[in-house]
């Protein structure tokens, strides 16, 4: 299956915002972004064990005079509320990219709580949020969302639509 090309274009436009380490815990919606910074010499994909770990990750990065991005489903955005308070007290700037499950003919009732309350949950942690539904927006929306983030030391995430990434199918 070939890879739809906005995927590549998020890509794309992390490398211009000059993000040089991303950590993720694996999830098929962000699969080509894992994929490609795993591809390139220039990039330090790091797996992280638990969601929260990768804005601690954004932390040190930014500390050492990097750019990192954390990638998470939205069932691990509940896993950092406790955490999305470090870049807020110490005004760094954080960047995560979130693929949405429990909208878009979602087959899995666990995901629907997290998914159907996840812009609010971190709306309400200080986040500034922006939803991309279609391929032709998101790659302007990561540049915008990361320029934002490290220009002015805020938190940011781009949620990416269950429609847009595609739904889940539940193989038996």
């Amino acid at each position: 299956m070939a890879t739809p090309s906005w995927q590549a274009d998020v890509y794309t436009a992390l490398k211009a915002a000059q993000i040089r380490q991303i950590g993720y815990v694996p999830d098929a919606g962000h699969a080509h972004l894992i994929e490609a910074a795993h591809a390139d010499p220039d990039m330090h994909p790091v797996v992280l064990t638990t969601e929260e770990e990768g804005i601690a990750l954004a932390a040190g990065a930014w500390l050492g005079g990097q750019r990192a991005a954390v990638l998470m489903q939205s069932s691990g955005v509940g896993n950092c509320i406790n955490m999305l308070s470090l870049p807020q007290n110490c005004r760094m700037p954080f960047l995560t990219l979130v693929t949405m499950r429990g909208e878009w003919a979602e087959f899995n009732p666990w995901q629907v709580p997290m998914g159907s309350t996840t812009q609010a949950v971190l709306g309400a942690a200080g986040v500034h949020v922006r939803r991309a539904e279609r391929p032709e927006e998101v790659a302007e929306m990561v540049a915008a969302a990361a320029s934002l983030a490290f220009d002015s030391a805020v938190s940011v995430a781009v949620l990416f639509s269950q429609r847009l990434i595609g739904s889940k199918v539940f193989v038996k």
